[in-house]
């Protein structure tokens, strides 16, 4: 069966081979937005990918537009577009403070059929609120590790906050990111409150480098969280060379999640295959993630308008031509997202 199948096939999945897939795994669940479902059921899964992402403000901005509806219809489009390409399931990524929007993802879901995976988490530093910066002590110190566990712990047992006081839905996933400058203590603290947060709820973390991806691994690793619990993302930036391949001896999973970019601080889709089939032939199949970064409707930033299916309908045929088997084809793309999602 070709790892090209239809948007039906894809969603129906029951999941296959790998000793991480979660066929393997009694009752494997993953945390939807409409509510758990068996993790096999995802189907190819986006794992860092945006829908609604606003900096942090801009809904406030006399010349934004935040239409709902037209929001909606764009994000439905692009989201029946993946489906239509053998998309099952896409993970926003955007964490608590950039866009979620859960009654939007839950309508978008119920309307398109694409499972959709929200996560909770924040970072880098620079996009943190005040309040989460230097709270309410005298003299104000950063917040500790311990208080962001707790903050994203509670968005997966009690449900994602919607300002003000409601709560529904848990997150699937805790999506943190250090600075592009160098990882700040308040970043540190951020990364072991998300390896604390998985220990407690099971459910897996991605985290985004600041300079230096094996370090910044280490950070949550000393928590003692199992390394194939955790997401290693923008392995696919220039200065994440050799990162990868020891990201992967170190059993995370490895994140080339800016599939379709071209220039500035990544590198091309063709060096991006050719790091894929190393990864391939270094015995790391099974770690591999892949996804575009893609942003469904952005506010107060620049539009980054890849489709959510540009890696099923562009990316996937390049590295069929270049020789990747459907059957490490099939574990890239259902496989390993499944086993990093399901709660454990």
């Amino acid at each position: 069966m070709s790892h090209f199948a239809g948007a039906d096939a894809a969603s129906t999945s029951t999941g296959t081979v790998g000793v991480n897939g979660p066929d393997n795994i009694p009752g494997a669940l993953a945390n939807t937005v409409l509510g758990p479902v068996p993790a096999a059921d995802l189907g190819v899964v986006a794992v860092h990918e945006a829908l609604l992402s606003v900096v942090p403000g801009a809904e406030h901005a006399p010349d934004i537009s935040m239409d709902r509806a037209e929001i909606f219809e764009t994000l439905a489009g692009k989201l029946t577009d993946f489906r239509k390409h053998g998309g099952g399931a896409v993970v926003d990524s955007t964490g608590m403070f950039h866009g979620r929007d859960l009654p939007l993802h839950e309508a978008l879901s119920r309307a398109t059929g694409v499972h959709i995976i929200a996560s909770t988490g924040m970072g880098p530093e620079e996009m943190l609120g005040g309040y989460f910066l230097t709270p309410q002590t005298n003299p104000p110190t950063p917040w500790p590790a311990d208080k962001f566990a707790d903050l994203f712990s509670k968005e997966v047992t009690e449900g994602m906050v919607v300002p003000r006081v409601e709560r529904r839905g848990a997150a699937g996933l805790v999506a943190t990111a250090a600075a592009r400058s160098g990882i700040t203590p308040t970043e540190e603290s951020l990364f072991r409150g998300a390896a604390n947060t998985s220990l407690a709820t099971g459910v897996p973390v991605s985290i985004r480098f600041g300079t230096d991806a094996v370090r910044e691994l280490d950070l949550v690793l000393v928590e003692n969280l199992p390394a194939d619990r955790v997401l290693v993302g923008g392995l696919d930036r220039k200065d994440a060379a050799g990162a990868a391949l020891e990201v992967a001896r170190r059993g995370a999973f490895v994140g080339i999640d800016h599939v379709g970019s071209t220039g500035g601080d990544v590198i091309d889709d063709e060096a991006r295959a050719a790091l894929v089939l190393e990864l391939v032939q270094a015995g790391h199949a099974d770690r591999i993630i892949l996804s575009a970064n893609a942003v469904g409707v952005a506010k107060g930033q620049p539009d980054y308008d890849v489709p959510y299916s540009y890696v099923l309908s562009t990316f996937m045929p390049l590295l069929s031509s270049r020789g990747l088997s459907d059957e490490d084809a099939r574990r890239i793309l259902t496989d390993n997202p499944q086993a990093l999602l399901t709660v454990r």
